[in-house]
């Protein structure tokens, strides 16, 4: 009988799934017995085949809550530990800050494994704080699926290894109610929209993130988010806007729930959690203004996690069925690369979507300009917050 490695006993088996001959829980079956009679050794058959043997590891995992969470459970999670046996125990955070506060604070990432983390410069926050890892990408194998122009810039930061795989994005730009702003209104003022005095008392802002507030006041200011140089002005602005607000918001969850009930009727806001608004026939409208602030999110893997676990399940998230149903789920576009995955209409159509896989018309923060100005200008936006 002629033998096959163990890539090819891989593929062969994935193959079988994505033509339908197999479901993903006998894939797995068939992965781990697969192993166990070729008794292989090394690279993502041992390690799959292992997992699928081995049973009750415990991975940590957090994220943003809300549809977010829901279509990671049940789309990603539900079917893992269905068909591995391991455990991923989910729980939400408000915002990368305070799980990094409980590390510190902890002296310990136990009970941190996995962060649904936000983008380019938490990735080199983790990074220069000593937490990340080095992944066995041959575990990974739907990693070669992650468009590259999600990758270059993680690579930049870390080039002997990557700590995280790039899951989704989006942008962050500006909601409004179509029955109180019309379209043409929320297009004329753009980033101004959140400052406009009529709509006083309607207005709300996400208060977990002081770039995400000076990216806006350096939009109303009329300078280049990534290239601020009057951060006064950018402070005016927030404080312009401070005083027109009904309330900021602290979660996905919480700016949909006001957005719903009407509470609000513009505030920036993520456009997938919009889409899911407007999924559900709520009358909210979303633009995203000129130099808009996109963001990627990444899957990453905290230092003292268990790696092999921890690999296989991002390597089961990537797989184009689950990725494009968590998409689908939550609203993001997946990161893989839509030149080598066909993507479905609903994907197609989610806000944001490049079909090019370049990402070139979406403007990221630059973490050689934000991170070193994170220590003041946090503060300053805790005493603008509080009415300074």
């Amino acid at each position: 009988m002629k033998k096959i490695d163990n890539t090819t006993r891989y593929e062969r088996l994935r193959e079988r799934m994505g033509n339908g001959d197999i479901d993903r829980r006998s894939f797995m079956g068939l992965l781990g017995a697969a192993g166990i009679t070729a008794g292989v050794s090394g690279g993502i058959m041992s390690t799959m085949a292992t997992q699928a043997r081995a049973m009750g590891t415990e991975l940590h995992f957090e994220g943003w809550g809300g549809v977010v969470s829901e279509a990671l459970r049940e789309n990603a999670f539900n079917p893992y530990e269905e068909a591995t046996g391991n455990k991923v125990i989910d729980a939400t955070f408000g915002g990368e800050n305070e799980v990094l506060t409980k590390i510190k604070a902890a002296g310990s990432t136990e009970g941190h494994n996995i962060l649904h983390s936000s983008g380019i410069t938490w990735y080199k926050r983790w990074v220069d704080n000593g937490y990340n890892v080095k992944l066995n990408l041959d575990n990974i194998p739907n990693f070669q699926l992650v468009m590259e122009s999600m990758i270059e810039p993680f690579r930049a930061i870390t080039p002997d290894g990557l700590s995280c795989v790039p899951y989704d994005y989006g942008t962050t730009g500006i909601a409004y109610n179509k029955n109180h702003v019309s379209e043409e209104k929320a297009k004329e003022l753009g980033a101004e929209l959140l400052l406009d005095k009529e709509l006083k008392g309607k207005i709300g802002g996400w208060g977990g993130d002081w770039a995400n507030r000076a990216w806006y006041g350096a939009l109303q200011s009329g300078q280049d988010p990534n290239n601020i140089e009057d951060w006064d002005a950018v402070w005016d602005k927030a404080r312009e806007h401070r005083d027109l607000v009904l309330k900021y918001w602290s979660s996905g969850a919480e700016l949909m729930d006001l957005l719903a009930k009407e509470e609000i009727w513009v505030t920036e806001a993520w456009s997938g959690r919009v889409a899911a608004l407007q999924a559900q026939g709520h009358p909210i409208g979303y633009i995203d203004p000129p130099n808009g602030l996109a963001w990627m999110e990444t899957m990453f893997v905290l230092e003292g996690s268990p790696m092999e676990p921890a690999e296989e399940l991002l390597n089961f998230m990537l797989e184009p069925e689950t990725a494009i149903a968590v998409a689908v789920g939550q609203k993001y576009p997946p990161s893989l690369d839509p030149q080598k995955v066909e993507m479905p209409e609903e994907v197609k159509n989610l806000p944001a979507f490049d079909p090019t896989g370049e990402l070139d018309g979406l403007v990221f923060r630059d973490p050689s300009k934000w991170n070193p100005v994170e220590k003041e200008q946090s503060k300053m936006w805790n005493r603008v917050q509080k009415g300074a």
